[in-house]
């Protein structure tokens, strides 16, 4: 594959205080050079980004994000309302304090007993001005975040340090014209969906999909298991209400053209697609159900329908395109989906019964107002993918055997739970008379994520929690909003740390980014009755990345009860993932758990195997002394 690589002139010469005493720049104030170093530079107010800058800024960093969009928050502020993830007890650190707030909003504005607090899911469901308006509070709880928004990334200028390539400078050009803003700064993350800041500083990275022989996934490649550059589909998440006094009908898109939608019409009506604005997977338009607070409804693709939103087929020039290119595509979505939409609901040819149901239907007064109520980014799944230490796979989110739990990852700096999920990469036939190819669906156990993930081979200062190191199939189980914001997070924490001891990010402590991790209430490992405000969480997830809870359940030798559905892909806790430290300890775990420890700590003499066992101590009481006597 052919790598974006560039070669740069380093700039010498140090850079002037960039003041951060308002939280937002936009593109209309005045220009300059920045004229000294920030400890951190972040692209992109992705939920990944803002994760990272909190975290980093909540330990001393000072903090730059620069967004080419003029509003912060990626998908969560731009219609993705229902978060991707599983089970609640996947959610830490910033993400889980992003959904307590907006769960607290709708208790202070509603009432606890309201059907908005029931709707937003404990936070998890929010409305995109709700969101944004959270984000925005957490952001200015730090007064070292500077948020620089509509500044598209130019150009990078490199120097080398010991064989290691080095970020000295990121040059931004505001999206009105006219100036650069540039920044110099310790450390870099590319926190955009597209991995633009890594493209541009020559890391290696992949576009499409890996052949199977290559990391010997079986959902690897073509039907044959061919490598090709096919990406997974983009289409808009609208958001959408049945409330009359919020409601605003759909436009004709600009040049719109009947013609292009015509093909719909076979598959409405009896027999067909009687609910084009549906929760059913029979629908075009897929409310997720239930609905968000104050009846509105996150529409996204449909998988397997007749007729799709998204459009795999057009998207493989994105991740690599120039502006012109990339503006192209988002304007085949936008025209698209729009189009379809106005014509379900006006043309005269389909059927009344469908129609009428559709126009129950239109865009949120209360949101998007700038946007003519239409959501300002497109659903970009997948782009660049960065070729790291680590390349996640499917095999890091399957079960080992003779175990519940996925692999060990003693690196591990987050955790995520949700399936191995493609909504198509091409399509065959025509837009209406077609199906999507590269469709996969395949259930996970809950997994780890590696530090190797976030960090390359050949740079010295740049982490990457969203474009990270993983394969076509092991991306589509983390490509989700909760689980960047984990990688986001623990991207944040290793720039201040590699920053404040002056090494470069692959010689960052990672045991003192975990500990540093839990502290701040993030997990390492997926426990389902320990909680951060636990006394014994630290411990947990101590002992948890050095293998404690692995292969205390052998499903060859007892089946595991099913998980109990809550509704859509949410379920409760996942069976045999607790660590029931109210047991008590068995001479055989409290050996096992011993010989975690290393050598060179004295452990106390009442934690002996036997002694323990004797004396009922109870899983829980021995971690937490353990973990004592070790820090």
């Amino acid at each position: 594959m052919e790598m974006s690589r560039r070669k740069f002139v380093a700039v010498a010469g140090g850079c002037a205080a960039l003041g951060l005493k308002g939280l937002f720049l936009g593109a209309a104030e005045d220009e300059r050079e920045v004229e000294r170093a920030v400890t951190l530079c972040i692209c992109g107010a992705t939920p990944g980004g803002l994760a990272a800058a909190i975290s980093a800024a909540r330990h001393g960093s000072t903090v730059v994000v620069v967004e080419p969009a003029g509003q912060i928050g990626g998908l969560l502020t731009s219609g993705l309302s229902w978060s991707d993830f599983r089970t609640f007890e996947s959610l830490s650190g910033v993400f889980q304090d992003f959904a307590d707030r907006v769960e607290q909003y709708y208790v202070e504005r509603y009432g606890a007993d309201s059907e908005q607090v029931t709707a937003c899911f404990r936070g998890t469901h929010g409305e995109p001005h709700v969101n944004k308006r959270v984000l925005e509070e957490m952001l200015s709880e730090h007064n070292g975040i500077r948020v620089v928004l509509q500044h598209t990334l130019a150009d990078v200028e490199l120097s080398d340090l010991s064989g290691l390539e080095r970020i000295e400078r990121v040059i931004f050009t505001p999206n009105t014209g006219g100036g650069t803003l540039k920044i110099e700064a310790h450390m870099f993350i590319d926190a955009t969906y597209e991995g633009d800041l890594l493209a541009q500083a020559g890391v290696d990275y992949h576009v499409g999909r890996e052949g199977r022989q290559q990391f010997g996934e079986s959902l690897a490649g073509d039907e044959q298991g061919r490598a090709d550059a096919q990406v997974q589909g983009y289409n808009y998440r609208y958001v959408l209400t049945d409330m009359p006094e919020n409601r605003v009908m759909c436009q004709q898109p600009a040049g719109y053209d009947r013609e292009d939608f015509v093909g719909v019409l076979q598959h409405l009506g009896p027999g067909g697609i009687e609910e084009t604005i549906s929760g059913g997977h029979r629908g075009i338009f897929r409310t997720h159900l239930p609905l968000l607070p104050n009846r509105k409804a996150d529409v996204n693709d449909t998988p397997h329908a007749p007729v799709r939103l998204s459009m795999p087929d057009i998207n493989d020039e994105y991740p690599d395109g120039d502006p012109a290119t990339r503006l192209r595509i988002v304007g085949q979505h936008g025209y698209y989906h729009q189009g379809l939409l106005y014509f379900i609901q006006n043309d005269d040819q389909v059927p009344k019964a469908v129609q009428r149901q559709a126009r129950q239907w239109g865009f949120c007064k209360d949101e998007f107002a700038e946007n003519n109520h239409l959501p300002p980014l497109l659903y970009i799944r997948e782009a660049r993918r960065m070729i790291g230490q680590h390349v996640f796979t499917e095999h890091d989110t399957q079960a080992v055997e003779g175990d519940i739990r996925s692999p060990l990852q003693r690196t591990s700096i987050g955790i995520g739970d949700y399936t191995l999920n493609c909504h198509g990469t091409g399509r065959e036939g025509s837009r209406y008379e077609g199906r999507h190819v590269g469709e996969f669906y395949k259930s996970t156990a809950p997994f780890q994520l590696p530090f190797g993930m976030l960090i390359s081979t050949t740079h010295a200062n740049l982490l990457v929690p969203v474009a990270c190191s993983a394969s076509h199939v092991g991306f589509s189980a983390i490509r989700l909003e909760p689980t960047w914001a984990a990688l986001g997070q623990a991207a944040g924490l290793a720039a201040h740390l590699a920053a404040n001891k002056g090494v470069p990010v692959q010689e960052v402590d990672v045991e003192k980014l975990q500990e540093l991790l839990n502290g701040d209430g993030a997990k390492t490992i997926y426990v389902t009755d320990v909680e951060p405000d636990d006394p014994e969480f630290a411990a947990v997830q101590y002992f948890g990345v050095r293998g404690a809870f692995h292969g205390l359940r052998n499903p060859a030798e007892q089946d595991p009860p099913q998980a109990e559905l809550i509704y859509g892909q949410y379920i409760k806790a996942r069976p045999w993932h607790e660590a029931e430290l109210e047991k008590p300890i068995t001479a055989s775990l409290a050996q096992r758990w011993l010989a975690l420890v290393s050598s060179a700590v004295t452990v106390p003499a009442e934690l002996n195997s036997d002694r323990a066992a004797d004396s009922l101590v109870t899983r829980g009481a021995f971690l937490k002394r353990l973990y004592e006597a070790i820090k």
